[in-house]
Parts: structure tokens; sequence; C-alpha cells
């Protein structure tokens, strides 16, 4: 399965993660806000981050059809952040995971780019569920995931790691009912 192309939204493009990402992947992953709340990855020069990008993006996206996305913003040609849907170890489905430069927070970004990644991730995936992961300290992230329509779904512990995270989830039955109705009062084909 092949990961989409470019998605858009009214304000942003986001499109597969790639090498030439390395640079701003390098800024991005040693941001205060990332390694608090996500972890410290040992990114610590280009190449790194352009290694991570070869041997851990790029192998899931060609893997499972989906996976990381740089949210670059249309009016200027500025990349923000990523978002995307991951697999994780333990999890039954991908979560889905986002997070912005801190000159871009606050402004609706990671909001409009998760929603579209969740569209594409039932539409285009057909996906069951989706999770969300956080730290339990990371009270805007839990706001961004309960704004988006996932509900917290109890806390879970990540393989390796020493204290669980709260644990997020939205079903493709809840994503329809919210953004499709229609189609639960007359499904296709019937």
């Amino acid at each position: 399965m092949s990961i989409p192309g470019l998605l858009e939204t009214e304000r942003l493009l986001l499109r597969p993660t790639s090498e030439d990402d390395a640079p701003f992947l390098f800024y991005l992953m040693n941001s205060p806000k990332w390694l608090k709340f996500i972890g410290n990855r040992e990114i610590t020069s280009f190449e790194k981050a352009r290694n991570y990008i070869l041997q851990r993006i790029q192998p899931q996206q060609q893997r499972q059809g989906f996976g990381s996305f740089t949210v670059i913003r249309k009016a200027d040609g500025k990349k923000m952040g990523t978002c995307g849907l991951y697999h994780r170890e333990g999890l039954t489905a991908p979560d889905i995971g986002y997070a912005l430069l801190p000159k871009f927070e606050h402004r609706g970004y990671a909001f409009e780019a998760a929603q579209k990644i969740l569209e594409t991730g039932f539409e285009t995936f057909r996906l069951q569920q989706i999770f969300a992961i956080t730290m339990p300290g990371n009270n805007a992230s839990q706001r961004l995931l309960e704004k988006l329509g996932l509900k917290l779904n109890g806390m879970f512990l990540l393989p390796g790691d020493q204290e669980a995270s709260c644990l997020f989830r939205l079903t493709q039955t809840d994503w329809v009912s919210t953004h499709h109705p229609k189609l639960l009062l007359h499904p296709p084909g019937l």
C-alpha cells in the first residue's frame, strides 16, 4: 500500500516526510515540548535526522501506507511541524501524533492537520479505530484530542516506558456519526 501524496486543508499542505526534511526535523525533535512530551530520540545532527527518516519514517510509510507528514503553511511555504498515523508496538491500531515548532502553536494548525489525518485514516485507509497517546501532564494535547473527538480510554504503558500514558481512542463509527451523519441513516448500497 502506498502512502497518499499531498494532502491539503484550507491553510495547510501535508506531504509525506522525506530526506529533504532532515534539517527541519532536527530542530523540531530538539524543541523543548518535543523533548518533554515525546522524548529524546538522540537526534544530535542533521545526519542523524536524515538517518531517522530513512530508517524509521520511510520504512513505515512503505510498509503501512501511512506515517509522518510534514505540515507546511500554504501562505509562505514554512515547514511548521509533523502530523501522522504511526504504528506503535503494543497497540492494535495506529495512533495519531503531531508536533509543531513553538512559534506556530496556538493558531489552530495542529487541529487542522490532525483532522485531515483522521479523515485520511478513516476514509482512505478504512481504519476501524485510531488511538492517541499523551503524557499525563500534556494538558494542551489532551484538550486537542478531545476537540478532535477522541475519548480517554484509560492509561497505557508503552513497551520500554517507565510511566503510563493517557490512551485516547476514536472509532470509525464515532467519526462517521460526527462528520457524515447521513451515512448512518442511509448507508451506501442499501
